[in-house]
């Protein structure tokens, strides 16, 4: 009976965040899939088709998703990451976390009460990687830990 009860009182804790289900959003031109918050509001393919920007329906978060050739210079996938991140601190955002391998890579940085969460990933190819970016508010960081975290395991190169 305590089983019973116990199995009763987690679904209906699990029943709510679960029914709020994520989207997904792949990519033909690049190869790559990722999942996508919900709430999270596409505002259609970019002309080039390699990614789009979702909205948070009350406009406190985006999300920029897309794909990208190495750059001229950027011959490695590590190279490209910190020509990403020597953008962002250009544009005055702070670097306050950064983990790079030659597979993938993250970083956030902070700017006034903004957060930025970037992560990279090489596609299958090696001549080519997938991103996401989300910026939200400072205050909004503790609800947003989780939404990071699944989008960091959704985002893969589809071979």
């Amino acid at each position: 009976m305590r089983t019973l009860i116990f199995a009763f009182l987690l679904a209906l804790l699990v029943g709510p965040a679960s029914a709020q289900d994520w989207g997904h959003y792949d990519n033909d031109r690049y190869g790559y899939s990722v999942a996508i918050p919900p709430d999270f509001l596409g505002q259609g393919e970019s002309d080039n088709g390699d990614g789009q920007e979702f909205q948070h329906r009350r406009g406190a978060q985006r999300l920029t998703i897309w794909g990208g050739l190495l750059g001229v210079g950027n011959e490695s996938f590590e190279a490209e990451v910190k020509w990403h991140m020597e953008q962002d601190e250009a544009g005055t955002w702070n670097v306050t976390y950064q983990a790079v391998t030659p597979e993938w890579a993250s970083f956030s940085a902070i700017k006034g009460s903004r957060i930025l969460y970037q992560r990279m990933i090489l596609l299958c190819d090696r001549q080519s990687y997938a991103a996401f970016r989300l910026e939200h508010s400072a205050r909004d960081i503790a609800r947003m830990n989780g939404v990071v975290d699944k989008l960091v395991g959704s985002l893969q190169s589809v071979c």
